[in-house]
């Protein structure tokens, strides 16, 4: 077994495929256009985005608007930052160094979702 994708789940489809594709600029690999987008990640998993309703709740926890747990490796995080923050994404903070190496960085989409940028300890 292998994982294919990691799922975001959104409310506001139309918006949320534009964050991620015009504001973060990730490539399509598939969409219905409806409810699904699965992104280009250049490795064996995909992020992907999914409709949801705003009040669906699994095992006690909303599913849209919290920390999904999911990380975007960049190479250059202090550039992705700052292109972000001028495309006016919200961040919890600057890039911070890790005591493991690497720099992280948590944003918000559209809908609350919050991602972590990465960089590899160099």
């Amino acid at each position: 077994m292998k994982i294919g994708f990691v799922t975001v789940f959104v409310t506001d489809f139309d918006k949320s495929l534009d964050f991620y594709t015009q504001t973060l600029g990730m490539e399509i690999d598939y969409t219905d256009k409806k409810v699904w987008a699965q992104f280009k990640s250049g490795e064996d998993v995909s992020l992907a985005i999914e409709k949801c309703d705003p009040d669906y709740v699994e095992q006690g926890s909303k599913m849209v608007g919290r920390f999904v747990g999911v990380t975007l490796m960049v190479d250059n995080i202090e550039d992705q930052y700052n292109r972000l923050v001028a495309k006016g994404v919200e961040f919890s903070g600057r890039p911070e160094k890790q005591h493991w190496g690497g720099t992280l960085a948590h944003l918000k989409d559209l809908e609350g979702n919050v991602l972590t940028l990465m960089q590899e300890a160099s």
